[in-house]
């Protein structure tokens, strides 16, 4: 396997372990970028862009990112109460007065960012067309009873995050939460990432499919899940099932129209530079574009707002403002890195003790859901850099 682009001078680990996730974790088409102290110091792809075709990445290919995402929509979230145009201790129905029933009157701003508010599942789930819809998306969960008393307790709102802050950005901006990030987030960092592909972009963006774990996976962390975790998955009726399954079919990730939508839960696209570059601009001055985070911002990004057993995804937990933090279930770099996965492959965070911002990308899905095994084989190898 060619492996293309340059690694700085004490980061060859990292190089090293993204060539070996091609030759034994089996990555068919990836890209792993990595910025210190604002400063592009690993930038790697190889492979093919669609995970099952022949033409090569390049450097600027772009995927789906998955739950990745979720990073980049509270980050939106939390810059609207740097500039003091949301509080997050206010009631979300002083936002959005239609999400003031079914118990859901008292729900906090904070406690929906950290999956505190108790409807990560619809008793109606919604088609993959109607999930694009925004407004019936988000007619639908303020509908919704909570499934816990909201605030009491945490478990992963895994699609219905992208109503919760999608609507809490268009009621705060009045604009869609794709055009904000598109104008308040990419466009002043220079970050290859989009939540609602442009049609202008489309050929960028590989096919993308699950595929099964190489052999050399039978060692990685999260390979064999716990016998209740394999039960949640399993039971139509858990929570995890139906939180996953509030867009039921599951949507084809390879279509246009799905790409298209705004679903800042689960459909972003990036580059791998894309959402490096972007955790890069959070924690402080990146080489060609903005500061987005106060060093206040960041402290609340990364301060615990959620612990323990998750509802959901039925292993222990860490979020701040929603983003999750270093632990067992997503080990990051330190334990004061935050940052969000993508279910299958894709990973992006930052580090602001080290100055590092991480963000790695894949075509090839597998059947981990926080810690994907090649993905944490270069986050080791990042560690090793630093020590």
């Amino acid at each position: 396997m060619d492996v293309n682009g340059v690694v700085a001078e004490g980061f060859e680990p990292v190089g090293e372990a993204f060539a070996a996730n091609f030759e034994l974790r089996g990555d068919r088409g990836a890209a792993v970028t990595v910025y210190r102290d604002g400063h592009r110091v690993v930038d790697l792809w190889a492979g093919t862009k669609d995970v099952d075709g022949s033409t090569p990445w390049q450097r600027d290919t772009a995927q789906i990112v998955r739950s990745a995402t979720k990073g980049v929509a509270a980050a939106a979230l939390l810059l609207l109460a740097q500039r003091g145009e949301l509080d997050l201790d206010a009631p979300v129905g002083e936002y959005w007065p239609e999400y003031k029933t079914a118990g859901k009157e008292h729900t906090l701003v904070w406690q929906l960012l950290a999956h505190r508010a108790g409807v990560p599942v619809l008793d109606h789930p919604l088609t993959p067309e109607q999930a694009a819809d925004p407004v019936l998306g988000a007619a639908a969960v303020a509908a919704q009873a909570p499934v816990w008393e909201p605030g009491t307790d945490h478990g992963y709102h895994a699609q219905t995050y992208s109503w919760l802050t999608g609507e809490l950005v268009r009621r705060v901006t009045g604009r869609s939460i794709g055009a904000w990030i598109a104008d308040e987030i990419a466009g002043p960092v220079g970050a290859d990432l989009w939540v609602g592909l442009p049609p202008g972009e489309r050929g960028r963006v590989g096919r993308v499919a699950q595929v099964e774990a190489a052999p050399a996976d039978a060692h990685a962390l999260r390979l064999r899940p716990k016998r209740s975790v394999s039960e949640a998955y399993a039971n139509p009726d858990s929570l995890t099932r139906r939180a996953f399954g509030a867009i039921t079919p599951m949507p084809d990730e390879n279509d246009p129209a799905y790409r298209a939508a705004v679903l800042p839960a689960s459909n972003g696209i990036a580059t791998a530079d894309g959402l490096a570059r972007f955790y890069a601009s959070l924690i402080g001055e990146v080489e060609g574009g903005t500061r987005l985070f106060t060093p206040e911002t960041v402290e609340l990004a990364r301060t615990e707002r959620s612990a323990g057993p998750d509802r959901v995804l039925v292993v222990g937990t860490r979020f701040g403002l929603g983003h999750m933090l270093h632990g067992s279930a997503s080990p990051l770099l330190s334990d004061g890195s935050f940052g969000h996965p993508g279910r299958g492959g894709a990973l992006g965070f930052a580090d602001p003790d080290s100055g590092i911002a991480f963000g790695y990308v894949t075509n090839s899905f597998r059947k981990s859901v926080t810690a994907d095994p090649r993905a944490q084989a270069l986050v080791r190898a990042v560690r090793t850099t630093l020590s």
